[in-house]
């Protein structure tokens, strides 16, 4: 759009943008974002920083709708249990997880479950296959990500994996009040408006 009205922009100066305004439109989002289902599905991809490989840990409804995701240079234990923290505190405590054969995740969710009574504890499901939903839904995140051949900082990349969740969330028609007939920019203009 910028090329048309001739104004040549630099990827710097586009990235600058993405760190000021991706947190603003974070926080819109979730104050807006509709509640998910108690059936949750969650799992790990890698993201490369730096040339090393850091975890994107994410979480999606049994319906597909983004729960949660969270940007972590380990893999094990601590990230899990920050990262059920983030979402438990965003989303609520659901009545079940579906996780891969991961350690560290079943360690995290046991710990959790430790402090609960027993009506309201998470039930835990290791399944390959009951996980293809969140897998199918890496998809779209490795899109944008794989372009960028990688990113330089890891605030950056925390910042700019936000703004691709969100974007993916507002696709999804994950937001209240929004149009299901409307383009994604439109429920954009509708959501940032509000």
């Amino acid at each position: 759009m910028a090329s048309i009205r001739g104004a040549v922009i630099d990827h710097a100066t586009l990235q600058r943008w993405v760190i000021r305004f991706v947190p603003l439109i974070d926080k819109a989002v979730r104050k807006r974002k509709k509640p998910d289902s108690n059936s949750w599905r969650m799992d790990e991809t890698y993201i490369k920083i730096k040339g090393k490989w850091v975890y994107l840990y994410r979480a999606v409804d049994s319906d597909g709708n983004t729960i949660e995701f969270l940007l972590r240079k380990y893999r094990d234990a601590v990230a899990a249990k920050a990262f059920f923290r983030k979402a438990f505190k965003n989303n609520g405590m659901p009545n079940k997880v579906v996780i891969d054969k991961s350690g560290s995740n079943t360690c995290a969710l046991n710990g959790f479950n430790r402090n609960l009574k027993e009506e309201e504890k998470i039930e835990i499901c290791q399944s390959k296959y009951l996980n293809n939903i969140i897998e199918q839904d890496h998809r779209f995140i490795k899109k944008r990500t794989k372009p960028m051949l990688g990113f330089k900082s890891f605030h950056s990349a925390k910042i700019t994996i936000a703004g691709i969740e969100n974007i993916r969330i507002i696709q999804k028609g994950q937001i209240l009040s929004s149009n299901t007939g409307g383009s994604v920019f439109e429920n954009f203009k509708m959501l940032m408006a509000s």
